[in-house]
């Protein structure tokens, strides 16, 4: 049964966080075969969804000692019909698997949530194709009836609220409205931009964002970033309010290109080197408490990072 989805409390000003880095976490630190960078699929059987607990567990550890709220976000960026066909699911077994994925989050959050660290939980929907580069761009309807199946199945499951990552064009992040608006669904969008605040379709991020707005005649819950440039200076993007804290040791570029140095590495925020890699940032707050309370994160999470291409 949904708790939060009448009445979101993150709308309300006070800080969240969400997890961060989920499929570089199960990939690369924890050793979890991810074809595709599908975490949906380790719901398959109790090993890989006790991997997922565990993952959960520990952010949301971090809300709960600093007391303030979390987006239990679903692992299921890849979840949808055009991933789930190249994984060998059906329509009835992709269906069962993101009902699984919020299963899990409502047991987590009848687990761990508490007065001062309430907990929303977010089915997550991707791009149909790939998160950093548009592709075969959809009309907004056929983005609609696309996603619509997904997100169906969210609002059937108790999900709070819907939140699209890694949107590269507005037409598809149209369409994902539209399915969450008919579905009675609240919903953020999370646009992929590129350096020089510009979606890979080469859209201004600003223009982009108004442009839902008009043609869905609302405005989102909150727009988020994908971006490394946003990381630099988050004050400078309009309307983007999306509340997820950046960790200041994940593997995320922040220098500008010209910063590249002679062996391919770059100077982190941190002040470490890390390899060059090419990853936006799963959300971006210029906030800077929400950048100290990341600082709790284990020691895993600064491990090398490089050869990613997943979308956290």
């Amino acid at each position: 049964m949904t708790t939060y989805r009448q009445h979101l409390p993150q709308l309300e000003g006070n800080l969240f966080l969400t997890d961060g880095g989920i499929e570089t976490t199960l990939m690369f630190q924890e050793g979890l075969d991810l074809p595709y960078f599908a975490a949906f699929h380790l719901l398959k059987d109790e090993p890989g969804t006790e991997a997922l607990r565990r993952y959960f567990t520990r952010h949301a550890a971090i809300a709960r000692r600093r007391g303030v709220g979390f987006i239990l976000e679903s692992a299921t960026w890849r979840a949808n019909s055009d991933w789930g066909e190249k994984l060998g699911y059906s329509t009835a077994t992709l269906a069962e698997a993101n009902r699984k994925a919020i299963a899990l989050l409502h047991e987590l959050r009848a687990a761990l949530e508490t007065d001062r660290s309430p907990m929303v939980i977010s089915g997550c929907v991707g791009p149909r194709g790939d998160g950093y580069d548009p592709g075969a761009i959809m009309s907004p309807k056929a983005a609609e009836v696309y996603h619509a199946v997904q997100i169906k199945t969210f609002a059937e499951t108790g999900a709070d609220m819907v939140t699209a990552i890694t949107m590269t064009n507005v037409n598809e992040a149209l369409g994902v409205v539209q399915a969450a608006r008919a579905a009675g669904m609240p919903v953020g969008i999370s646009f992929t931009v590129e350096t020089g605040g510009k979606l890979p379709t080469g859209q201004p991020l600003q223009e982009a964002i108004q442009e839902v707005d008009a043609a869905t005649d609302t405005r989102l819950l909150h727009d988020q970033l994908r971006s490394p440039e946003a990381l630099r200076d988050g004050s400078g993007w309009p309307r983007v309010d999306g509340k997820a804290a950046w960790h200041p040791r994940q593997c995320i570029e922040v220098q500008s290109r010209r910063a590249r140095r002679g062996d391919g590495s770059r100077r982190w925020q941190s002040g470490r080197t890390r390899p060059a890699v090419r990853r936006p940032a799963r959300a971006v707050f210029a906030d800077q408490r929400a950048r100290r309370l990341l600082w709790d994160r284990p020691p895993a999470y600064r491990a090398n990072c490089d050869g990613l291409h997943g979308h956290s």
